[in-house]
Order: structure tokens, then sequence, then C-alpha cells
């Protein structure tokens, strides 16, 4: 087996690994933010929930997919390391980039039904006359 071969096999088993555990964590610990953003509606919530881990899934082990192959010749161990170091770093910061795309996305769902459910503004206090009064006592 050559280098290239171990390259892949270590970036394979390292990427899905880090999917499968990040989407573990976002499906377990994102449930109360959706509860929330969904006014309780445990259903809805679990039900987006888990279509998002689905997605999530696809895009990241299709990209991880796409990305394995390397152009370059990988010859000893050092070259093992820096083209897994590469590859898993594009991975993380897809990863990453993901997750925050979501949470901007479910923030603005959550602050503009949050504004919606909100009673009205208190009326405003006729402050121009009770100036003029206190002015007028003067």
């Amino acid at each position: 087996m050559n280098h290239t071969v171990i390259t892949y096999s270590l970036y394979l088993i390292l990427a899905v690994s880090m999917t499968v555990w990040v989407a573990r964590t976002l499906h377990k610990s994102g449930r109360i933010f959706l509860v929330d953003c969904f006014h309780g509606n445990t259903d809805l919530a679990d039900s987006v929930n888990h279509l998002l881990v689905v997605g999530f899934y696809l895009i990241n082990i299709g990209f991880v997919s796409l990305y394995l192959k390397t152009t370059e010749e990988i010859e000893a161990a050092r070259g093992v390391f820096e083209a897994l170091s590469g590859k898993m770093g594009v991975v993380l910061l897809m990863l990453g980039g993901m997750h925050f795309f979501n949470l901007y996305v479910f923030t603005r769902m959550r602050r503009r039904a949050t504004l919606a459910n909100m009673p009205p503004p208190v009326p405003a206090m006729n402050r121009v006359s009770k100036a003029n009064d206190i002015l007028d006592t003067l």
C-alpha cells in the first residue's frame, strides 16, 4: 500500500468521523434552539432538526468525497501528514461555515417570530404639552 492510499484512507476515516460527531452534537444541542424558534412546537422542531442533519450529512460527505483526490504524489510520512492536514483543515472550515450559516438563518427566524409576538408599544406621552405647562408655571 503506497502513501497516497494511506492518506486517502486516513482522510476518509477522519472526515466522515468528524462529520458524524458534529452532526450528532448539532442535532442534540440544536433541538432546544429550534423548539424556541418554532414557539414550542416540538414536532415541527424535531422534524426540521432531522432534516437539517440529513442535509448536513449529504453536503459534507459529498464534499469530502469530491475533495478526496490529490494531484501530487505522496511519498513519505511527512507528505501524508501535510496532505491530510490541508484536506482536514478545509473540511473543518466548511463544517464551521455551515454551522454558522445555520445559526444565522435560525437566529433571524427567531428574531422575526419574537417581534411578531411582542405586545404593541406603549403609547407615547404628550410631553410637549407637559413641557409647556411647566414653562407656563415659571
